[in-house]
């Protein structure tokens, strides 16, 4: 096995088609069977013209190619259910943890009690002749009898010290009832609440009685004298253990339970018992056997066992039994003989046990307590041996039986092969010992056994077996390889793992220096701490971190392997002080900070998942505790970690903000005055920190991932939690009651006189992320220490003020700015709000985009972002409290959020008529205004804006000298701010992460040849409708192929296709989507569901993605937010993949966007523009703004269409009626321009086939231009289609067909040469309303 490669890789990415032809021409005639639709004289692409011929698609590799994706975007990991599910990462507690024994135990004080009565036989026992004699390997008639009685006493305690060398040993030779109530309570004083074993033998005495009594003598030894269970019991106490080599053992133990069940005494609880035989039987007297069999196989097992499996092997005639006693070796060298067997031995015991005991129970008695653990190991031999001689050993707990379990037969061929080597071994010294192929064996087995098992399958028996393994260099690596392919078959496997004991092994493995094991050791400790968190403390108790930073900062490992290191060392310190105190002091801050520095974009040590990583760890390490974070700040760690904000991996990106959010200080706001605090709270390097870090924030608050925004806006509540008060007097300043405009309110920004009012050229727009309206004034001011801020009469668009998204349509952008009075005032001076004497750590400019990025958050499209930013704000008082729906009051209104308006107008906040929080599809249930009217009527810059000059408040917030707002939900500081700070929202990319490494990594997925298949099955599929299309001659439109009532009330707005299935999809106005299957006489509704709950103009664009796989639904509202649905076709179950703001700025004078947008499968590209003067380029791949292309023009674009066989290539309609080619691969992107309209362009397309060269655009004034952009001449065709009232344009991917929609509810279909083909009219019953102004008619 190839350690190298421990990461499989992800699922190749093979998808997705846009060359998806509809089935409506399937019935198409072939009557043009050389029916390529472009002339001879056509140029193709320069990537398909070598090897492309048009007129058979079907036949063509660069043709296949064009048209068959092989990109699949927005299927990873993260896009399983981000809006449900919270993951949780590695426990701590609960079902994990069982494997752990609760309580370590130690049998601290063993008592031996033999009464053998040396040559007095007890009454109730008839010996044969030749009997069994044997006491501990000892004849007691070989010397005289008190002698023989002491020299077996001393050999069975030297016996026991074998086992537990540590205990202390009592023996009590033929007692008396009171010495062994001494003996007793003796060693029950002196263990304490360890273990007593209490061993009796009682060879020389009657058998136990049926009322639980074992006998003794007086003193004179002329009497045998009874001694009841239970007051042995009494006197022992818990925990104990006992073992009884006599005839009639049974008898105890039935006793035991009798006492157990009774309640009598509730010492038994933990007691364990080990008997000799059962209540009916005697002890074997034959002279193969020694008298004490019992003892014997406890104490002596290998000895025991050889000498019994020697009388049944072939071996019998040649081996004698006295070499069995001269076996070379000690039992703890496992490289000797002896040692070996008795390896082995341990091995197959703990292997019966394992596959015979349920898992609690194995845990008990052979994990718990050393000394236990080796008798009930022995326990198993002597079972084995005395029920050959029909006697049956018991215990409590019981047992169940083990005797015939086929690995005896494993340990059988290993003594036999032992035995057979023994003579040589000890006739010459110098004989080389052959290890038993046992151990190899084993490992073959396992080995097949992972090969074949599964979690559904019985556990492999040989687990015990590989743990035993681990302690021999010869086969450790290779057990250690074969265990990390176990566990990685998922948490069920780790926990068996666990439970057989593999943790104290290898967490011993840390202290080797071999440097082949460190990579499978890094993966198997991954595994483990994946499942279970709580090993943190065990690691840093044996200094195991120090392993895994010095792993983490060689250059040696795969950067996959690497980032295992770094994420063992985050759930180190994940939570544990210890943890992190340790990790610190090893340098590890240093460490990961190198390795982040020194990464590059072309450096193969920059693998994501290290990076990724790498940012976690360090997160985790910093998170409340100040001294690493003062640490990581004196390393420069923002500026690092801000470089690691634009990362193409949206978890690199997330992770990034995640460690610079844990740098955040949340110390208390006294702090901040400087009242109370320590020198660091006012120390300049620090401020200056935490404004990188806030600015670093800023610049992702509308990144394209989900992940990114939940981290930013967790980030931000740290933030707000910290510098409460200050935030939450600039929140207050936005809407304080003010005679003036919000403007006078803003702390951060300077009156300055307006030399004018609007901008000089109209392209140079405001940014959506700007705080400052254009309508302020040609030159703004913000703090002390920005003057760079405003260049050329505009704020500029570099800076952190102007970040994109930061103040996403913002109370500050308002058409109240309009009245603005002019003025000077400086920045000390305010509303009275702020205006602290002493400096405060930030610019109150930073505050104020602070504030304007956290309504950002709370009107996000997704809405668990959404949900998050409105917690956030809760945190600096601005409460939601009421929502107002947009949709008008009628029966299809759809209820608005769960948190509804109050019965009582006593609840502060802002009142919404049109608010600025549901701007470009925000959904945030906010606080109401109170707005008068406004007069006179003035053209906004936002949707629903008004002028807002008076707000209400709480009662007795009125008169706050500092608050206009609601209470925060959140304070700083004082007696209560640890479990305030516990109601902030918490990170969730750590945990979210932690589940990859609970997932196989080493095998790839195993419904990978099924999607392959499916996939091949679509591409044929698709070629031959291609072919057909591409061939076909459509004559006439006259006969529907469905028709279906809609039932939306505002008509239907958008309209899609499925290529693969007869489904159609279509929206409304108010963003209610519903899918239908038209295959059957009759339409059945598949599935509605709204696509957000605050719409405002409907869905601009529905389009499929993935088309060739597992599609998704990508839904662009016409604010311009995206939202992707997975399973949208089964009625109530889809899911949000991804939601994000694809435009993002807008121009002065604008009241909307209205976004246009096309997908391109081919490069993974969703094109958005729409009221602004630039093309947003996003990569769904990466989730992430990549370009932002201007568009050349002053007009806004009103029309979109990407190509869906030439990548990277788009054109744009404008409303000047221009039309311009853009491909992003060159540098000037703009490939030609031309005008062939008069009017606005409302469709634009290219041309079915590979020509990248020709399209077709149709404007408002009716005409359809045909163009050819090599040529800057006019169009070559034109038709002249709707005489002004032309509203949509579709053009078929393959087939040679256009068609056009009117306002007068009519479809015109073209042929490519200008034929008109056919009409169609809406009928009432379909679309009645009107025919949509989106192109994505061309499925009709």
């Amino acid at each position: 096995m190839a350690l190298g490669d421990l990461m499989a890789s992800r699922y190749s990415q093979s998808s997705v088609v846009t060359a998806v032809v509809s089935n409506h021409f399937d019935d198409c005639g072939s009557s043009h069977e050389d029916g390529d639709l472009a002339s001879s004289s056509q140029r193709r692409d320069s990537e398909t013209a070598s090897s492309s011929t048009h007129g058979n698609a079907s036949g063509s590799t660069a043709t296949s190619m064009a048209y068959l994706p092989q990109n699949m975007v927005l299927c990873e990991l993260r896009h399983e259910a981000f809006e449900a599910c919270v993951p949780t990462g590695p426990s701590d507690n609960g079902l994990v943890s069982k494997w752990r024994p609760k309580d370590r135990m130690k049998t601290g004080c063993v008592a031996l009690v033999l009464c053998l009565n040396i040559s007095v036989d007890p009454p109730d026992v008839i010996k044969i002749s030749p009997c069994a004699r044997m006491e501990c390997w000892i004849d007691p008639f070989s010397m005289a009898p008190q002698k023989a009685l002491e020299t077996i006493g001393k050999t069975l305690s030297s016996q026991y010290e074998r086992w537990q060398p540590r205990a202390r040993y009592k023996c009590q030779l033929d007692p008396t009832v009171e010495e062994v109530k001494k003996l007793c309570n003796t060693c029950r004083r002196q263990a304490k609440s360890e273990r007593v074993l209490f061993h009796y033998n009682g060879h020389g005495v009657p058998k136990p009685t049926a009322n639980g009594e074992i006998w003794l003598f007086n003193r004179s030894y002329t009497q045998y004298i009874p001694l009841q269970i239970s007051d042995l019991d009494s006197w022992l106490k818990t925990p104990s253990i006992y073992v009884f080599d006599c005839s009639a053992a049974g008898m105890i133990v039935n006793a035991f339970n009798e006492l157990n069940d009774w309640g009598a005494s509730g010492s038994s609880r933990d007691c364990i018992l080990l008997a000799a035989c059962e209540a009916h039987e005697t002890l074997p007297q034959s002279s193969e056997f020694p008298a004490d069999v019992f003892t014997s196989c406890l104490t002596t097992p290998i000895k025991m066992a050889l000498r019994w499996f020697c009388r049944r092997s072939l071996l019998r005639e040649s081996v004698d039994y006295s070499i069995i006693d001269r076996i070379p070796g000690r039992p703890n060298d496992r490289k000797t003989l002896l040692g070996e067997l008795n390896w082995i031995f341990t091995a197959v015991t703990d292997t019966i046990a394992w596959n015979v005991l349920p898992h609690d129970l194995f845990q008990r008695l052979f994990r718990q307590d050393l000394l236990v653990a080796s008798l009930f190991r022995n326990f198993l031999l002597a079972e084995r041996i005395m029920r050959s001689a029909n006697c049956s050993p018991i215990s409590h707990p019981m047992l169940p039986p083990t005797h015939q379990h086929h690995m005896w037969d494993a340990w059988d061929m290993a003594a036999e092969i032992c035995l057979a080597q023994l003579p040589t071994l000890i006739d010459d010294p110098f004989a080389e010992f052959q290890p038993s192929p046992f151990f190899t064996e084993q490992l073959t087995a396992f080995e097949v056994w992972l090969d074949h098992g599964s979690e559904h399958k019985k556990p492999p028996e040989q687990l015990p077996i590989v743990l035993q393994v681990l302690l021999s260099q010869c086969h450790r690596f290779r057990a250690l390889v074969l265990l990390g392919r176990f566990l990685d078959m998922g948490p069920w496997a780790v926990d068996l793992a666990l439970s057989v004991g593999i943790f104290p092994y290898v967490l011993k493995l840390l202290q080797t220096t071999t440097p082949e094991l460190r990579q499978i050791l890094v993966f198997i400790w991954t595994k483990i701490l994946a499942l279970d968190k709580s090993c943190q403390v065990d690691l840093v108790k044996d200094g195991g971190h120090t392993y895994f930073i010095r792993f983490l900062d060689s250059m040696e490992a795969y950067p996959e392997q690497r980032a295992m290191a770094a994420f063992v060392l985050a759930v180190i310190v994940d939570g544990h002080r210890r943890g992190q105190e340790a990790c610190m002091e090893s340098s590890l801050i240093h460490v990961c900070l190198k390795h982040l520095q020194g990464s590059t974009p072309n450096d193969a040590q920059t693998e994501p998942l290290f990076l990724q990583w790498l940012c976690l760890c360090m997160g985790k390490l910093w998170e409340d505790f100040p001294e690493a974070q003062i640490m990581g700040l004196r390393e420069n760690a923002p500026a690092i970690y801000a470089s690691l904000l634009s990362e193409p991996q949206p978890e690199v990106r997330a992770s990034a903000v995640f460690a610079l959010g844990t740098l955040l200080d949340m110390g208390g706001d006294s702090c901040r005055d400087g009242v109370g605090g320590d020198e660091d709270c006012d120390d300049d390097e620090k401020i200056r920190a935490e404004i990188s870090i806030v600015q670093s924030l800023l610049s992702v608050v509308s990144d394209g991932s989900p992940l990114v925004r939940a981290e930013v806006a967790v980030a931000l509540a740290r933030f707000a939690f910290g510098h409460n008060k200050h935030l939450k007097s600039i929140a207050s300043a936005y809407w304080k009651p003010q005679s003036n405009s919000l403007l006078n309110s803003l702390p951060s920004l300077a009156h300055i006189k307006s030399a004018g009012s609007n901008y000089s050229n109209s392209n140079q727009y405001m940014p959506h992320g700007s705080i400052i309206s254009s309508q302020i004034g040609s030159l703004v001011r913000v703090g002390n220490d920005n003057p760079s801020l405003v260049r050329d009469g505009r704020v500029s668009t570099s800076s952190p003020l102007a970040n994109a998204g930061i103040m996403h349509g913002s109370p500050l952008s308002d058409d109240s700015s309009q009245h603005s009075d002019s003025g000077v005032l400086n920045d000390s001076v305010s509303n009275g709000v702020v205006n602290h004497s002493r400096s405060k750590p930030l610019d109150n400019a930073m505050y104020s985009q602070c504030v304007l990025a956290m309504c950002t958050l709370a009107k996000d499209p997704s809405p668990r972002i959404a949900h998050l930013g409105r917690r956030v704000l809760s945190i600096i008082g601005i409460e939601q409290v009421v929502t107002k729906p947009l949709k008008p009051t009628s029966g299809n209104v759809r209820p608005a959020d769960p948190t509804t308006a109050p019965s009582t107008p006593s609840f502060a906040g802002l009142a919404r008529s049109s608010s600025w929080f549901d701007m470009n599809g925000g959904h945030m249930p906010l606080t109401t205004f109170r707005t008068p009217p406004v007069s006179p009527p003035r053209p906004s810059y936002l949707t629903g804006m008004r002028r807002v000059c008076s707000l209400e408040f709480r009662p007795h917030l009125i008169n706050s000298p500092d608050s206009g707002l609601a209470d925060p939900l959140l304070g700083s500081g004082g007696p209560s701010g640890a479990s305030e700070r516990s109601l902030l929202p918490q990170s969730t990319i750590y945990n979210w992460s932690c589940g990859h490494f609970s997932k196989p990594l080493l095998t790839a997925s195993d419904d990978s040849d099924e999607i392959l298949a499916r996939r091949e099955e679509r591409e044929k599929l698709t070629l031959d409708h291609i072919g057909k299309c591409q061939r076909s001659s459509v004559s006439k439109f006259s006969s529907p192929i469905a028709s279906l009532d809609t039932k939306f009330e505002t008509g239907t707005k958008s309209i899609l296709l499925q290529p693969f299935s007869p489904i159609v999809i279509a929206a409304d106005d108010n963003e209610r989507i519903r899918i239908w299957n038209y295959e059957e006489t009759t339409t059945t509704l598949l599935n509605s569901f709204d696509n957000h709950d605050f719409p405002e103009k409907g869905i601009a664009k529905l389009c499929l993605v993935n088309e060739l796989d597992d599609s998704l639904l990508l839904a662009a509202s016409c604010d311009g937010n995206i939202r992707i649905w997975k399973d949208y076709d089964e009625r109530n179950k889809q899911k949000l993949v991804t939601a994000f703001s694809s435009i993002q700025g807008h121009k002065p004078g604008v009241r909307s966007l209205n976004a246009v947008v096309d997908w391109q499968q081919l490069s993974g590209y969703l094109y958005a523009s729409g009221e602004i003067s630039s093309i947003m380029l996003w990569d769904l791949e990466k989730e992430q703004l990549v370009n932002s292309i201007p568009s050349s023009s002053d007009c806004s674009i009103s029309a979109l269409a990407a190509s869906h066989v030439h990548r990277d290539q788009f054109a744009a309609g404008f409303v000047d009626g221009s039309v311009r080619l853009y491909d992003v691969r060159t540098p000037d992107m703009l490939v030609c321009a031309t005008r062939p309209h008069t009017q606005k362009v409302v469709g634009i397309g290219f041309q079915p086939g590979l020509d990248p060269a020709k399209i077709i655009s149709a404007s408002q004034a009716g005409d359809i231009q045909f163009l050819d952009t090599r040529s800057h001449r006019d169009a070559y065709l034109t038709i002249d289609a709707h005489r002004g009232s032309l509203t949509a344009l579709a053009v078929h991917r393959h087939a040679p067909v256009i068609a056009s929609g009117s306002a007068k509810q009519l479809i015109k279909v073209f042929s490519l040469e200008g034929e008109q083909l056919g009409t169609i009219r809406y009928y009432p019953s379909f679309m009645a309303q009107k025919i949509g102004s989106r192109s994505d008619q061309r499925h009709i």
